[in-house]
């Protein structure tokens, strides 16, 4: 993903997650059981933790080009997709279906991480630090 690209996908990501948090709190509490909300919760609290992190890999990528991160925000991006989004919809829909792809999120989101640990490695340090 270019730095606009994961800027543009952080944006609608963190608007989701507002409107998505408002919406749980204000009305989905009174119609969902515990077990719901909790699935509601943990995708928000995934989703925005992953917002973040893909909204400063692009202000990394700004300042110079590191296709290790470019790779993290993909699959940052990704595991956000399907480990919050399988998580909202198992809790709106009661399909089952769905706890299949939270796994496969949550590989994401790990080779988002180890990507960025590498990437993160690979930086080659400035001369004129001390």
């Amino acid at each position: 993903m270019s730095s606009r690209a994961m800027l543009i996908f952080a944006a609608i990501s963190g608007f989701v997650f507002v409107a998505l948090g408002a919406f749980g709190a204000h009305v989905l509490s009174n119609i969902l059981g515990q077990d719901e909300m909790a699935w509601l919760r943990t995708g928000l609290e995934y989703q925005a933790f992953h917002t973040l992190a893909i909204m400063g890999l692009a202000a990394a990528m700004l300042r110079r080009a590191n296709i290790w991160f470019y790779w993290s925000s993909v699959f940052l991006a990704l595991g956000t997709v399907l480990f919050s989004g399988s998580l909202y919809c198992l809790a709106l829909s009661h399909l089952h279906l769905w706890v299949y792809f939270t796994p496969i999120g949550g590989i994401c989101f790990l080779i988002g991480w180890a990507l960025v640990f590498v990437g993160a490695l690979r930086l080659k340090k400035r001369a004129d630090r001390p």
